[in-house]
């Protein structure tokens, strides 16, 4: 892995334009009904997801969060099986 050191005012330098860009945009020529033309644009060239996709989806994550959530319910049960034997089998030992 090969790194690039730069020289502390080469960071401060480049630190100072990345900081300046950001300050320059003008907003005078902002017009807001072109932008929300513009977002409307956009919006149109995505993709959506059907209404028979989006069931489909939605029964596969509610199938497997129950799935998992089983899981896990039954991993606690045994495991708070096994500490509760433990927990007697010393005090048959100790007691």
């Amino acid at each position: 892995m090969v790194m690039e050191v730069k020289p502390m005012e080469t960071k401060k330098s480049q630190q100072q334009i990345a900081a300046s860009s950001t300050k320059d945009i003008p907003l005078s020529g902002w017009k807001p009904k072109e932008f929300v033309g513009e977002i409307k644009d956009e919006f149109k060239k995505i993709s959506w997801t059907s209404p028979e996709e989006l069931k489909t989806y939605t029964k596969i994550v509610v199938g497997a969060t129950f799935f998992f959530g089983i899981g896990i319910y039954l991993t606690d049960l045994v495991i708070h099986s096994v500490l509760n034997g433990l927990a007697m089998a010393i005090r048959l030992i100790v007691g």
